[in-house]
Order: structure tokens, then C-alpha cells, then sequence
């Protein structure tokens, strides 16, 4: 009995402690792919499929998360937005911080 109450108490430590550990940070990297940025704007962000289509490489991280809240909400729906309007529905708005803050990393 002394061991399954040692046990519950470890597992009820353990519980207590991770749930009050922050949230890991969402890898931008990864969500730049599976969010489907990759498509259009190219595996390193600076070779964008059409010359037309901005390279995000190096973008200010401020910049690039509120061009894709603008176009997500169509304050901003000029030029190329029309394309980035119909897959912008798969990212919410941590994950396009993420996206901008590991844009604002590469060179």
C-alpha cells in the first residue's frame, strides 16, 4: 500500500508541475511547411515560386505578422493578397507569430 501511495503522489507532483511549465514555442519552421507557406514562397523563403510573390527571409517579424493579420482579415487586399486570403483560414494567430518571428531569423 506504501508503494501505490508513493506512486499517486510522484504522478500528482509530476501533473502539478507540468501543467504549470509554459507552453513550448510553436517551431515557425515546421509551421511554415505544414501551413503551406513552402508553396509559394519557396523551402528557404527567399526563392518564391513567381518573381511577382515577395521573399519573407529576413522580413521583420512585426512586419510580417501584420501583413498576415491584414490579409487574414482583409484589411489589406491589394496586389497578390487574393492568393494568400484563400489559405490564410489555416493558421490562427500564434502560429503566424511563430511564422514571423522565424522569418525574421534567416538571412
Amino acid at each position: 500500500m506504501n508503494a501505490l501511495k508513493s506512486v499517486l503522489i510522484s504522478i500528482s507532483i509530476a501533473a502539478a508541475t507540468t501543467a504549470s511549465l509554459p507552453v513550448l514555442a510553436m517551431d515557425g519552421a515546421e509551421l511554415y511547411v505544414t501551413k503551406t507557406c513552402v508553396a509559394c514562397h519557396g523551402k528557404d523563403a527567399k526563392t518564391p515560386i513567381l518573381p511577382i510573390y515577395p521573399k519573407l527571409a529576413g522580413q521583420s517579424p512585426d512586419y510580417a505578422y501584420n501583413q498576415m493579420v491584414d490579409i487574414k482579415s482583409g484589411a489589406r487586399s491589394n496586389g497578390m493578397t487574393a492568393a494568400m486570403k484563400g489559405v490564410m483560414h489555416l493558421v490562427n494567430e500564434d502560429e503566424m507569430r511563430a511564422i514571423a518571428n522565424w522569418l525574421g531569423t534567416l538571412n
